[in-house]
């Protein structure tokens, strides 16, 4: 954008014509054609347009969808690179009526909007101790029912910078949020007949401009809260999905990259139709050249105008997706490593898709932070009361070393997420209950290792609440006594439900809105606490893997396990003794309680629970 006007640059290398499209107030359209150079780029200088104009953009050419081509100038285009929406966007079938329907979407999709640039923040490292804690928030559900956030404001991502929000980040020593997607986004198809749209974002349509719903001050919204949480030592970790776009399948809209290029932004089989690794209905190809661009351009663009300190990526290795399979060495993932703006972010895959070679945990090599479903499910599985989990829990407790190599450990360890059960709901719902899904309870994931304590669901009887809430303590007590970063889920803390859905992504209600008035004050304190003791513990905080060296394994008389106490399958306690600090965990899987003895020291350790001993200052 110059004084005199706005150059608009657009990449659609099989397109016949395109045509730049300004909508003023009243929303009538005047075209403006475009120009192709010869690397297939095609542009046009707007007169007079400046910040705040809306645009978009519609493409000529063949159609043929079977080969992958989908020109069609009924169809107006969101610019990849539009910077902001004036609208948040919302399903329609007219959206993905083939060719020669006569359904111009004009009045059906959100504008692009021209912003007026602002000066990039000066560099400054990330804000994130190697072994900290990640906080998982999803920007809308988080504030919808705070009490302390003005109305106006929740459910925005202003409402993370309130000091009520910032003093509980606080008190749970949390050293970054991570945000589920905040990039625009739209509704799969099949839930507006069921009343109900996608609350997470995991169907985005751009890789720039913000989902108005949840920033309606745009980029200056994003950057403010980013400031405000830096400033209280907290980072900002932002949730991206780039192994799918909002387009889905052959029967799905036409939004904006398959307008433009299809052929060039998506993965196709032999047989010329998409190739689907991703469960959505289509996959990007991450590792294409232009695909690259946009991808790193997107990046850097969160980093220089909103000082983000790191990204976590959706079904990562589809950014690292050859044609013959996943390499961890693909372009992309060098390129973003050798970046000079990203070169230091923090990194985070969740290193699993549905693609073939789909599962790549302890993969993605140095510099990457990996989501460790093994911990997740090896530590429900100890907790549950599973036969022969003991070796398991102390791998998992020392860092993971049968996953992560070089002594240093790369784990996101964590019990629960957004995409299953809540903790509570792990203790309390030995299976789903997906009923309000419309799915048939069909969806989300069918083995979670949880268990009920006794009753499925709510229960009036104390004993009963009693051992969900002692369970949710002993779960939180080994994950905050872990090597490596740890990560909670927003309101997991204090005790939150999701009354057995463990695929509430299409819940945007009381369901998955977080009840912060009914929170469990005391489960709330007992996870403050832990985080005190952690961030007061260097040996708890630690990143490097533990050795045989460093700690020692001691059964509950202060006695080295042996080889047939490891290998007794109902042994179910546990002592992990730092030998130069004398810290030591000591963990009871047993219903009943025990004395464990550590050096000249014991301790009551009750039953289901964990305690630490430190050796006297």
């Amino acid at each position: 954008m110059g004084p005199s006007g706005t150059r608009f640059c657009v990449w659609s290398p099989e397109a016949t014509q395109l045509w730049l499209c300004l909508f003023d107030s009243d929303d009538r359209e005047v075209r403006l054609p475009m120009l192709r150079d010869a690397d297939g780029c095609w542009h046009v200088e707007a007169a007079g347009v400046g910040a705040g104009a809306r645009y978009g953009l519609r493409a000529d050419g063949p159609y043929d969808p079977d080969a992958g081509l989908w020109f069609d100038p009924d169809k107006l285009l969101l610019d990849p690179y539009a910077p902001a929406i004036d609208r948040a966007f919302h399903y329609d079938p007219a959206l993905g009526a083939p060719r020669g329907r006569g359904c111009d979407t004009a009045r059906l999709m959100p504008k692009g909007v021209v912003a007026a640039a602002i000066e990039p923040l000066p560099p400054e490292p990330p804000r994130f101790a190697p072994g900290g804690l990640i906080y998982e928030v999803q920007v809308r559900g988080f504030t919808m029912l705070h009490p302390d956030v003005p109305p106006a404001q929740r459910g925005t991502i202003a409402a993370l910078a309130h000091p009520a929000v910032i003093a509980h980040l606080q008190s749970l020593h949390v050293s970054a949020i991570e945000l589920m997607p905040i990039n625009a986004w739209i509704d799969e198809r099949h839930l507006g007949p069921l009343g109900l749209t996608n609350a997470w974002g995991y169907n985005p349509v751009s890789y720039f401009a913000l989902d108005p719903r949840l920033a309606p001050g745009g980029m200056a919204e994003l950057r403010a809260m980013v400031a405000a949480l830096h400033q209280a030592g907290i980072g900002v970790i932002l949730d991206m999905v780039y192994n799918h776009d909002g387009e889905s399948d052959a029967q799905g809209p036409t939004l904006s990259l398959r307008g433009l290029d299809a052929r060039g932004y998506f993965r196709h089989g032999a047989d010329g139709r998409l190739i689907n690794d991703t469960g959505t209905g289509n996959s990007i190809a991450c590792n294409a050249p232009v695909t690259r661009r946009l991808i790193l351009d997107s990046l850097r663009y969160f980093v220089a105008q909103a000082g983000v300190d790191g990204f976590r990526f959706d079904l990562g290795p589809a950014l690292g997706r050859m044609a013959d399979g996943f390499d961890p060495h693909a372009p992309l993932l060098q390129e973003m490593r050798a970046d000079p703006l990203l070169a230091d972010r923090i990194l985070i895959a969740e290193p699993w898709d549905i693609g073939p070679g789909g599962y790549q945990l302890g993969n993605f090599g140095e510099g990457w932070l990996e989501w460790n479903d093994r911990y997740r499910d090896d530590m429900r599985r100890f907790w549950r009361g599973d036969a022969g989990t003991l070796g398991a829990l102390a791998t998992r407790l020392a860092g993971s070393s049968d996953i992560f190599g070089n002594g240093m450990t790369r784990s996101v360890n964590f019990l629960a997420a957004h995409d299953g059960f809540t903790l509570a709901d792990l203790t309390a719902y030995e299976q789903r209950h997906n009923d309000a899904n419309g799915e048939q309870n069909r969806d989300g994931h069918g083995e979670n290792f949880s268990w009920n304590n006794g009753v499925e669901g709510t229960s009036d009887d104390p004993a009963i609440e009693a051992a969900r809430v002692g369970d949710i303590k002993a779960l939180f007590a080994t994950l905050f006594a872990s090597r490596g970063a740890i990560m909670l889920t927003a309101g997991d803390e204090f005790g939150r439900t999701q009354q057995g859905n463990n695929n509430a992504y299409a819940q945007d209600n009381a369901i998955g809105w977080i009840d912060w008035d009914g929170r469990d004050r005391d489960l709330e304190a007992h996870s403050f606490a832990l985080a005190r003791l952690r961030a007061d513990t260097p040996d708890l905080s630690g990143v490097t893997l533990l050795s045989d060296a460093d700690v020692e394994w001691l059964d509950e008389d202060g006695r080295a396990l042996t080889v047939g106490q490891w290998e007794d399958p109902s042994r179910r306690r546990l002592t992990m003794r730092y030998r130069a600090s004398g810290v030591a965990i000591c963990v009871n899987g047993d219903a009943q309680p025990c004395r464990f003895h550590v050096a000249d020291g014991a301790i009551e350790v009750g039953g289901r629970s964990v305690a630490l001993m430190r050796p006297e200052r």
